[in-house]
């Protein structure tokens, strides 16, 4: 017989937390990464997705990247099918140019009429650690709010490390549940990326989650071969969902960072940024410090033969997750970690506390100017 079972609940008729989790969204008010600055080349489109929302970014002529919705104002076909003409997003059906604030240009007749001003929306864009950034949500906040700074990554003599970027079916929540949850080191069992899972502590903040293991990581044969190992290691990882960001730290030595686009409620980018100390790297029979080129030499080969295998195991289990939850989200999921209910919380508080920020701003708008609001202290009217 067919699968007739009927869709996941939304956010507001969930009745548990893994079905608010597995509901809930990402609030837009963060920067989030779309993909590689080294992917998009001067005259290039790339077209991307935040929460259902087309956006294409380009980079024009000058090398600057620009983010504009993507469609035209016209007849609303997908810019990103366009190409760039010097510093803007030309349409391919009439022409129409649009400019990184979403300004657009007729050039073709106008029939004797006065030439229209119309805008679509544009987004803010920032370029980081060999990352692109849109902030899709309140402009005003882009100001406020910065692209979490990576220390490491900077100055003069920045660590070597890797980026590993990947699309993956699957809610958000699952991926940055899996990241954290050591329990599913059984899937892994062939690369063995950490050894150990003992959990030694779950702290929950307002906008954080944080997670310390006792844990060897890259504890696999090939990994470990490349990896210094010191005496004064603690093998301590503290692990922390930083919304909406996740990091991780081993002995101020082993680190990650990772930055999720939840293009939709199905479907995600993550972005991966390996990094571990210039002097944390070995290469058998060499004694000392390597040199800068041999480390990224070592990053990308680690990065092709053992992070992107890696990481692909999750991919392919993750979509398998989306799958039984469409099927079998009315069906028990006993959970055991705290790491992951902690996680979930964490979601579903952000994501319920953006839904009630934008209720109140919408019906503060809709409110007759003038009017104020009546309160618990507001007289009735005689």
């Amino acid at each position: 017989m067919p699968d007739t079972a009927p869709p996941p609940p939304d956010f507001a008729s969930a009745r548990n937390r893994r079905q608010r989790a597995r509901a809930a969204g990402m609030d837009p008010n963060y920067w989030y990464a779309v993909g590689r600055s080294s992917d998009l080349r001067r005259g290039q489109v790339l077209a991307t997705r935040f929460w259902g929302q087309d956006i294409a970014v380009f980079r024009g002529d000058d090398g600057r990247v620009r983010a504009v919705e993507d469609r035209c104002a016209h007849r609303h076909i997908k810019l990103s099918k366009g190409e760039v003409v010097g510093c803007k997003l030309v349409c391919p059906y009439h022409g129409w140019e649009h400019d990184g604030d979403g300004n657009v240009k007729i050039p073709h007749e106008l029939f004797g009429r006065p030439e229209p001003k119309l805008r679509i929306q544009s987004l803010p864009v920032k370029e980081r650690y060999g990352l692109i950034f849109i902030f899709p949500g309140d402009r005003a906040l882009a100001t406020v709010r910065d692209v979490p700074t990576i220390p490491e990554l900077e100055g003069d003599d920045p660590w070597p490390h890797a980026i590993v970027q990947f699309d993956c079916e699957g809610h958000f929540s699952m991926l940055l549940e899996n990241v954290s949850d050591f329990t599913h080191g059984f899937l892994h069992r062939k690369y063995q990326p950490f050894y150990g899972q003992d959990l030694l502590r779950v702290e929950s903040y307002d906008d954080r989650v944080e997670v310390e293991y006792a844990t060897k990581v890259a504890a696999g044969r090939l990994q470990n071969a490349f990896v210094r190992r010191l005496p004064t290691d603690r093998n301590r990882m503290l692990a922390c969902y930083d919304y909406p960001y996740h990091w991780s730290n081993t002995d101020d030595r082993i680190k990650h960072f990772l930055f999720t686009l939840p293009r939709d409620e199905r479907s995600n980018r993550h972005i991966f940024i390996f990094y571990l100390r210039p002097d944390g790297m070995k290469l058998p029979g060499v004694p000392g410090r390597l040199p800068r080129p041999v480390l990224r030499a070592m990053m990308a080969f680690a990065r092709r033969f053992t992070l992107e295998p890696l990481l692909g195991q999750d991919v392919w289990v993750l979509g398998h997750e989306q799958v039984g939850w469409d099927r079998h989200h009315d069906k028990p999921a006993p959970e055991l970690s705290p790491v992951v209910k902690a996680f979930q919380d964490l979601t579903i508080r952000k994501w319920q506390a953006y839904l009630d920020t934008k209720a109140r701003s919408e019906a503060a708008a809709m409110r007759p100017r003038g009017r104020p609001a009546a309160g618990p202290c507001a007289e009735a009217p005689s």
